[in-house]
């Protein structure tokens, strides 16, 4: 076969450091336009960016040619760096050192971005952390509490 081809959806989750609420209502859709761009730059286009105060949601298609660990610290350390930008209250901005990655099947794409897409609603019943737990129960990804919010 003279072409390789491939659609593969991952869903991104990560958080700021300490579930710190960084990401501020004024640079928000910035800062997920910022996501998009770079995801689009490293041939990971993303179907949506989402999130709230506190973490941040991508699906996107995964590129054919970058590990998903490349692309993901490529896209962390990159808004990170752009973010403080963004004034003296961002001096200090970090994100959390692990991530989670989870693949979507292209069927479930539309659940998924109607889920990124009610982050803030979702979020007035359920922290972060029960939502990050929750997947990882759901996609039988085995972890240890201890490490996990570290």
């Amino acid at each position: 076969m003279p072409q390789s081809h491939a659609r593969v959806l991952i869903h991104v989750v990560f958080s700021t450091k300490d579930r710190r609420a960084w990401i501020h209502r004024e640079i928000e859709a910035d800062l997920f336009a910022y996501l998009a761009a770079t995801l689009k730059a490293l041939g990971s286009p993303a179907l949506l960016v989402g999130g709230t105060d506190d973490h941040v949601h991508i699906l996107c298609s995964m590129s054919r040619t970058l590990a998903i660990a490349d692309l993901v610290e490529e896209v962390k350390s990159g808004s990170s760096k752009w973010i403080k930008t963004k004034g003296q209250e961002y001096g200090q901005f970090t994100w959390q050192a692990g991530y989670g990655v989870f693949s979507v099947a292209p069927d479930r794409a539309d659940a998924v971005k109607q889920y990124i897409a009610g982050q803030r609603e979702h979020h007035r019943k359920r922290t972060f952390q029960e939502e990050y737990v929750a997947f990882l129960k759901t996609c039988g990804v085995p972890y240890d509490e201890r490490y996990l919010w570290k």
